[in-house]
């Protein structure tokens, strides 16, 4: 399976009372597509999976993967806190036909390594998928150390790691497990060029999701190994960057959607949109400059 690349984490676009907009969402896979996006992660946290009732889960993956139609990997968002839950969301995605699914290290509940060993193995053994491993300890306030990942990296079932720790020691320690049987993507939009540099096979993005061809055009040269390439793109990228950080994922991402025609700017609570002000100009002002870049391109 070739999961590498430009491949975005997709918002779940809603309707203004709160629905799934099927419609949004299907512009948004051919805007992807279009740009050359690489492949789809679907119910990730950027798709507020956590917000899906089971049926709209089913919904809006069994909506990508017919819309996409094996162009390229559909990925199913299935990390649950408790393993039991885990393997049963990921069985469900197998059914419908998902290509891989992304597990992240369980929230909340703060499992040791060994707990985390063996949440992994029980979900590669019995979800009936290949598995990405997904670290992001700023949300789930556990971290899959190194050590452990390449206690995993063998079995058969276990593709890869998303790894949204974005320093330098991390990207190294990573950059060391990954190899022809075992995939390291970047998890950090703002350290993703370093990461490939270093040899990530790619990113799972957000920001992918208003600027699809830009963050191709930094995946291609960074796989590449081009390093002055490398840093002219992500300085393009990086006002937006910036401007995304101004509030929790995906409130800031969705904001830039209206502009594209891409669907509203509403989540679902606790989540709330993005307010009128300093924060949400300055997004639009950014994405407005790259449009203006890749038109003169």
């Amino acid at each position: 399976m070739n999961i590498r690349g430009s491949i975005c984490a997709l918002v779940t676009p809603f309707e203004a009372d709160g629905s799934l907009d099927l419609a949004a969402f299907a512009r948004l896979l051919d805007y992807q597509l279009a740009a050359g996006t690489q492949g789809f992660v679907v119910a990730g946290s950027t798709g507020e999976a956590h917000m899906l009732e089971h049926g709209e889960f089913d919904r809006l993956l069994a909506f990508a993967l017919e819309h996409v139609g094996g162009r390229v990997p559909v990925i199913a968002g299935t990390g649950e806190a408790g393993t039991a839950k885990t393997v049963a969301l990921t069985r469900r995605a197998s059914a419908l036909g998902a290509d891989a699914a992304l597990v992240v290290v369980p929230y909340y509940v703060r499992p040791t390594q060994e707990g985390l060993r063996r949440h992994f193995l029980q979900v590669a053994d019995h979800g009936n998928l290949p598995l990405l491993l997904y670290n992001v300890p700023s949300r789930t306030g556990c971290d899959l150390l190194p050590a452990t990942v390449a206690s995993l990296r063998e079995h058969p079932a276990i593709l890869g790691i998303k790894e949204a720790r974005g320093d330098k020691p991390r990207i190294r320690a990573l950059a060391e497990l990954a190899g022809r049987d075992f995939v390291y993507l970047s998890g950090d939009d703002g350290t993703a060029g370093e990461a490939m540099l270093a040899g990530a096979a790619g990113t799972i993005s957000v920001v992918a999701n208003v600027v699809p061809a830009a963050f191709r055009a930094l995946c291609d040269v960074a796989v590449a190994g081009d390093q002055a390439a490398t840093a002219r793109a992500h300085a393009a990228l990086q006002p937006l960057l910036q401007a995304l950080d101004c509030a929790p994922n995906p409130i800031a991402v969705k904001a830039g959607l209206p502009l594209l025609g891409l669907g509203t700017a509403l989540p679902r609570l606790p989540l709330v949109e993005l307010e009128d002000g300093p924060d949400r100009t300055r997004l639009h002002q950014a994405l407005s400059s790259l449009a203006s870049l890749s038109t003169a391109a």
